[in-house]
């Protein structure tokens, strides 16, 4: 098995003169370089099947001089430096030398010398810096502290402490020789121990076991992690207890190896964590601590007990690893932080001098004042220009309209009237406003508009007020103003009494005296459909290349509402003729004021228009979603890629779109579209794709905000490809439409235009701006955090916030809003944000994304995707054939979904041939944990022969009995290279919300509250639904029917048969000789029994109201405790016909692997064949399908611990895994059970495994294999073959040992000795009856694996004709070619490793 991809916890950062980054995930090393741009350049595995928990690069002094390597471009403290750098990497038991080649543009990592393995656990590890040779004091776990050398591998000195306990965590203070080393321990006392491992003369005895010199005491937890600073005197500790403590010591270590103060104080206490600290960093004006709630707190020694920064950017979990750099000329240091989730997150952080400026990003206490001294009250505040992305904040100026209706502008810290208002206006006035360019210039004018209860509107622009215009907007109240962009001209939507929206066109000109003039046109109202509160809140324009262009609005109802332009849709009434007339002439005259009329004229006109045509065209919404977003209605419309977002005070986001209806579903609509409307063949309707919630609390929602991808593309491409010639790459025209045909039909063509998900649109990157009780909130919802947060007071008050301009957010902001009468502002107006620099900013920079932050519960693959061949770009000096295979393996990605119990479920796209993982989406619908997933895709979406494009149908089930159904389009991404992915929320199903629906409840067994769906199978695929039966923690065995047309999920029927946990289920499709299909269900409980079901009956019955369950056909005792997993698959029976075999594959609680196979006698037959075994318990009545116990297998030690699951990766291999961290491959067939590898896996506590198979490939004859030695770059790497032919035997080749390897070897020579070591490993398999099926390792192994080669080659996978001998070769007079077949291996748990597994088959060739 070989390792394609790995996404683990980060357990080891290493800044390196402030140029690298080193990492440790699992085995790997990782080296990032950070100037010019963050990026990584050099991977290595480096500890086989240990974690990497330290690195310590080594002194540049000590580096011997001799070194032939050149200068490198990356602008190190000195150019006489040496070009390569040594580091110790440790973790568990093992110690290893890895060092740093940089050259030129390039690094790369090289191992040195052999994995040392030591005799306990490494907890710190320093090189000696007075030695010229490798020397190390290494510090382990039970309280001992050894002399290491790194060039023989052994121990030149040891010593103990005379209080022999365990420690958590250790320090060691070295100088220049080992009689000078200090080691702080963190014991599991909660104390901390100070003692030198060579005190005095008496060191020299191997017996002699040093005393305790210093202990400090105050800490109600354990110590994990301790730091010193040396030029202060203090030493930190972090502990369990939630505390990071800041010890007085004085001097620790150096010559002599000083203790320090007699007495050390404890000079602070800093509690500031919500869970467990792991680590602590002292710097000279900062406290850097890191703890399992997942921030990384930055403490202000000068200013006490304060917290200056929080920085948080993983997921739950919390953050395992923390490193500080030694910090720069300008006095910043890189702070990195590696998470429980796989990621790694870098920020640049001010060392001191800007405490001012330091301010903390999760909560922002300070407010500034602005001081409004104006006339009334303010009620509406705006951000003068705040559409325009070049003004900065120290230049923005905000407007303010009081309750008198008059207008202020705040600008370089005073304020103004702009418009001093009219009696109409006061106690009352809504107000907006917008930027828009002069017509035919280049310049920008801000406009405002003022409403008021009588139903007039003052338009002006704010630097000429005089030059405004008004306008009317019916009789009644103006709820609301909108404003509109559009191409050349701004729109004004005014929402008036009955449900009335007055719209206009408004152009800027110059007219012949240079004066700012107002051109006005009218445009029909919209008329909202009847409800309480009948105003609109919310309103957004599609630009289409056809002339009727769409207007996507929300209401205070909650509704989403579809508008198109065009007369064709209009509700006239009176005369028709003189309606239009009167629209042409209107327009006309509005082209002609635009000249040279004042304000107070074009007033009069405006009005005399108005009363003429507005009130007598409305237009009818195309499409309506009532109260989608709940009675508290909609704030926010807005479009991006093709999509289109909503927010609403019911806590949700809404992406959805703009589709064509189908003739069905317009005939309908028509019947309930109030008004007179004209059939319109391109009949439009509003989809909903998903919905998306905020955080616990956060109801209030106002809008979203499209945040900036971490790293570019153009920067990952340089990462993948390894050169640096695409830094100019165009970025995507986030509003650009696709390009469409004039022979296309209208619907065709505007499907293009809009937004057609499967092609163009795309769902972006977003955060949600919304009121979290007292605070506004920027919230992160894939990676559950606060962006920004500033205590405002709460919801139901006027703010604006910058830069709120359309496009990204760059990451930071400022808030203006209204308090108790008070213009308050975030940050002072003449200052730019603290944060402003993207690498200071909260959420830093993503140098690895992280995945769940828990454990992953589940896994399943949809397929496979790729770009076209010429996407993909390949060297020149390359042969045809190897440009061939790099076509076909750098496109393709595996696409895979994940759910935890972080209750999210993950969209990844895998590429195995670099490692790369990619998050395409994360869905946050479930309350609880995601316990198991299914992807269900059509017969002719299963072939995974590299297509572009996706679709599958999702099904997630888990905790509070909670199922979501999802519709996934994944489609490639030609411009970036990359998949993407669309989710549409197809339907959602709780058994709580259907109880009180259903009819004679007394009768039924109530539903558990806590009930859990343990796991899903695949019933059948209808042409309207789909079925699935459920496994449940309530005891019941639940099936259920699926409707994608109808959006629905129902419960057919249930049973409580097996009366305790259901475990797991499982299906299996039979097929007679008269193509009449049969399909059965296997489900296991913790009570080691399977039971199996017939269900062709019930499955081709659904239609009725209530379906009866049905009763098991068979009871097989397969376990002596729970289930957790089963893997199900037919075979044919020899010569027998109206019969056939089903084997059941099973692991359990048990640890044991066992394999039941099961006759199925078809109902045809009229004579059943004698069985003589009969321990299995048959409910079936005579006369239908009949199924017996044919023969049962046991591996009774197949796992150390509970297996946990089992898939099957081809019909003769089964793939199992468990908590023991071992990934087995078992061969199984009708006579036993063959265990044929075994992998020690870096995912711990494994609960999820996916296998599929890969392509088939004719390779080298066996001559060429022989005489060409493959070369391994990893050397953790390992690789299962497994030789297919009649009396072939099956070994396992890895890189390494798999037991101890002893010290002083090299890698080559660990490789050969590995390679004839591990042979294949016997294993006993006892049958039902007793009799054992593997007597000896040599004898009785060897018949079992013929016997399976022979039931294998009858079931047509991997026929072979001749002998083959593994150990000599080729026979004599033959020539075999090796095809190989790879099988992929996915184990989640505590992240996720994809394993590759080669299954080679031998063809003869004479």
């Amino acid at each position: 098995m070989e390792t394609a991809a790995l996404v683990a916890p980060v357990t080891a950062l290493e800044f390196l003169q402030d140029v690298f980054l080193l990492t440790g995930e699992g085995p790997v090393l990782e080296v990032y370089i950070l100037k010019p741009r963050p990026k990584a350049c050099a991977s290595l595995s480096v500890l086989q099947h240990s974690r990497i928990h330290g690195i310590r690069p080594r002194r540049q002094a000590a580096v011997p001089a001799h070194s032939s390597c050149g200068k490198h471009k990356h602008e190190l403290s000195s150019t006489t430096e040496p070009s390569f750098y040594d580091q110790v990497v440790f973790g568990g038991k093992a110690v290893r030398l890895v060092r740093l080649h940089v050259d030129g543009g390039h690094a790369w990592l090289e191992i040195l010398g052999p994995l040392l393995q030591l005799q306990d656990w490494a907890l710190d590890v320093r090189w000696l810096s007075g030695d010229k040779h490798s020397l190390l004091c290494v510090a382990t776990a039970h309280n001992s502290a050894l002399l290491l050398d790194l060039d023989t591998g052994t121990v030149l000195a040891q010593c103990s402490c005379l209080e022999g306990c365990l420690l958590y965590s250790a320090l060691l203070l070295v100088h220049e020789s080992w009689a000078d080393t200090v080691l702080v321990g963190g014991t599991v006392f909660n104390q901390l121990v100070l003692w030198r491992p060579q005190g005095g003369e008496e060191g020299s005895d191997p017996e002699y076991k040093a005393p305790v010199e210093r202990r400090l005491l105050g800490h109600s937890g354990v110590i994990f992690s301790i730091s010193y600073l040396r030029e202060k005197g203090w030493l930190a500790s972090a502990s369990d207890d939630r505390s990071v403590r800041v010890w007085g010591v004085g001097v620790l270590g150096g010559p002599g190896g000083k203790y320090g103060d007699s007495n050390p104080t404890c000079l602070r206490v800093l509690y500031g964590h919500q869970a467990r600290v792991f680590s602590v960093h002292l710097s000279p004006g900062r406290v850097f601590s890191a703890g399992e709630d997942g921030a990384c707190l930055v403490w202000d020694w000068a200013g006490g007990e304060k917290v200056v920064r929080t920085l948080k950017g993983h997921q739950a979990g919390g953050v395992r690893a923390l490193a500080v750099s030694d910090g720069t000329s300008d006095d910043e240091r890189w702070v990195a932080t590696g998470g429980a989730d796989g990621g790694v997150r870098l920020w640049r952080v001010k060392e001191s001098g800007e405490r001012k400026k330091m301010i903390e990003e999760a909560v922002t206490e300070k407010l500034t004042d602005l001081k409004f001294p104006g006339q009334g009250i303010p009620k509406v505040v705006c951000i003068d220009g705040k559409q325009d992305e070049n003004v900065n904040w120290s230049k923005s100026r905000f407007v303010v309209c009081t309750d008198q209706g008059i207008v202020y502008q705040y600008s370089n810290k005073q304020w103004d009237i702009v418009w001093p208002g009219a009696p109409e206006f006061q106690s009352y006035c809504v107000m907006d406003t917008v930027s828009t360019n002069v017509k035919d210039s280049t310049a920008k004018v801000h406009l405002c508009a003022v409403g008021n209860l009588s139903g007039s509107i003052q338009v002006f622009p704010i630097s000429h007020p005089q030059s405004g215009i008004l306008l009317t907007g019916g009789s009644g109240k103006i709820h609301t103003l909108l404003w509109q962009e559009g191409q050349e001209s701004v729109f004004l939507l005014a929402s008036g009494a009955e449900g009335l929206v007055y719209r206009w066109c408004i152009e800027i000109k110059l007219n012949e005296n240079s004066i700012l003039a107002l051109s006005v046109n009218p445009l029909p109202s919209f008329l909202l459909p009847p409800c309480a509160k009948r105003w609109l809140t919310a309103a957004v324009r599609l630009h289409s290349r056809s002339q009727e262009a769409l207007w996507v609005c929300g209401d205070r109802r909650g509704s989403l509402l579809l508008f198109q332009e065009g007369s064709k849709h209009l509700e006239k009434q009176g005369d028709d003729v003189d309606v239009d007339e009167g629209l042409v002439t209107g327009t006309e005259q509005a082209k002609h004021e635009g000249g040279g009329s004042d304000g107070d004229e074009k007033s009069s006109i405006m009005e005399q228009r108005e009363s003429k045509q507005v009130h007598n065209l409305k237009l009818q919404p195309l499409s309506c979603l009532f109260g989608v977003h709940g009675k508290q209605g909609v704030t926010s419309v807005c479009e991006n890629q093709g999509l289109l977002y909503s927010t609403g005070r019911d806590g949700c986001v809404r992406i959805f779109r703009v589709q064509p209806t189908p003739p069905e579903t317009c005939k309908e609509n028509r019947k309930y579209t109030p008004g007179r409307t004209v059939e319109n063949k391109g009949q439009l309707q509003l989809e909903v794709l998903r919905v998306q919630r905020a955080c616990k609390g956060m109801e209030w929602l106002e809008r979203v905000l499209f945040l900036e991808p971490e790293i570019p593309e153009e920067e990952e491409k340089v990462v993948r490809k390894g050169c640096e010639n695409h830094e100019k790459t165009e970025k995507p025209n986030l509003t650009e439409n696709l390009e469409v045909t004039e022979k296309e039909q209208e619907e065709e063509s505007f499907r293009g235009e809009v937004g057609n998900a499967e092609s163009q649109g795309k769902e972006a990157r977003f955060a949600i701006i919304g009121f979290h009780a007292v605070h506004f909130v920027v919230w992160d919802p894939v990676r559950q955090e606060r962006l920004l947060a500033i205590l405002c007071g709460g919801g139901h008050r006027s703010w604006s916030l910058w830069p709120s301009h359309k496009g990204v957010w760059p990451g930071y902001g400022a808030l203006v809003f209204i308090k108790q009468g008070a213009v308050l502002a975030s940050q002072p107006p003449g200052e730019e944000p603290s944060w402003a620099d993207k690498a200071g900013r909260p959420v830093g920079w993503g140098l690895r994304e992280g995945l769940h932050g828990r454990g992953i519960g589940c896994v399943c693959r949809l397929g496979r995707i790729g770009g076209t061949r010429n996407d993909i770009q390949t060297t020149g000096n390359m042969t045809e054939s190897g440009k061939r295979e790099v076509e076909r393996e750098e496109g393709l990605w595996e696409i895979v979904v994940t759910g935890g119990e972080d209750t999210t479920l993950t969209v990844l796209a895998i590429q195995p041939i670099s490692g790369r993982i990619k998050v395409l989406s994360v869905i946050t619908d479930h309350i609880s944990s995601v316990r198991t997933v299914i992807a269900v895709k059509c017969p002719e979406e299963e072939d995974d022969n590299q297509p572009q494009s996706l679709s599958a149908l999702l099904v997630s089930a888990g905790g509070r009995a909670q199922m979501q159904c999802y519709r996934l389009l994944i489609s490639w991404d030609g411009h970036r290279l990359v998949p993407s992915c669309q989710v549409i929320q197809v339907a959602s199903h709780r058994l709580d919300e259907q109880w009180e629906r259903r009819r004679n409840r007394h009768k039924m067994v109530k539903m558990d509250p806590e009930t859990r769906y343990m796991s899903v199978a695949l019933v059948d695929k209808l042409t309207d639904r789909v079925l699935l039966a459920l496994a449940c923690s309530d005891g019941a065995v639940r099936l259920f029917s699926v409707s994608e047309v109808q959006h629905q999920i129902d419960l057919l029927w249930e049973t409580f048969y097996h009366q305790r946990c259901v475990l797991s289920v499982a299906t299996c499709s039979l097929e007679d000789g008269k193509g009449n299909r049969y399909k059965l269900l296997f489900s296991a409980a913790t009570d080691g029994k399977i039971a199996v079901w017939h269900l062709t009956d019930t499955s081709s019955s659904i239609s009725s109201d209530a379906p009866a369950p049905p009763i098991p056909c068979i009871s097989i005792p397969a376990h002596q405790s729970g289930v957790n997993s089963l893997a199900v698959w037919a075979g044919k029976l020899g010569q027998q016909e109206g019969s056939c075999l089903v084997t059941v594959a099973s692991g359990g609680d048990d640890g044991q692997l066992t394999v039941s196979i099961i006759k199925v006698q078809f109902p045809e037959d009229g004579k059943m064949s004698e069985h003589p075994i009969s321990l299995q318990t048959n409910l079936q009545p005579p006369g239908q399908l009949q199924l017996y116990l044919q023969s049962q297998f046991h591996i009774p030690l197949a796992h150390a611990a509970p297996l946990t699951t089992l898939n099957l990766l081809s019909p003769d291999l089964v793939v199992s895994t468990s908590s023991d961290q071992r990934v087995c491959l078992w061969r199984v067939c009708s006579t036993g059970i063959n265990h044929r590898g075994t992998l020690c896996s870096h995912v711990a506590d494994a609960a999820g495994l996916a296998v599929w198979e890969g392509d088939l490939r004719c390779g080298m004859t066996e001559e060429e294999k022989g005489g060409k030695k493959g070369k391994m770059s990893f050397e953790s790497k390992q690789e299962l073959v497994v030789s297919r032919g009649k009396e072939s035997r099956t070994e396992l080749e890895t890189e390494g040992k798999s037991a101890e390897v002893e010290t002083g070897r090299r890698f080559n020579k660990e490789k050969e000795t590995a390679d004839e070591a591990m042979s294949r490993e016997p294993v006993e398999a006892v049958s039902k009856t007793g009799d054992p099926l593997s007597k000896t390792s040599d004898e009785k192994s060897g018949e079992i694996a013929g016997e399976c080669r022979n039931e294998r080659d009858t079931d047509n996978v991997g026929r072979t004709e001749n002998e083959v001998d593994t150990e000599t070769g080729l026979k004599a007079g033959k020539s075999r070619r090796q095809r190989e077949k790879t099988g992929w291996v996915l184990v989640c748990g505590q992240g996720f490793q994809l394993l590759r597994v080669t299954i080679n088959l031998w063809s003869e060739e004479i």
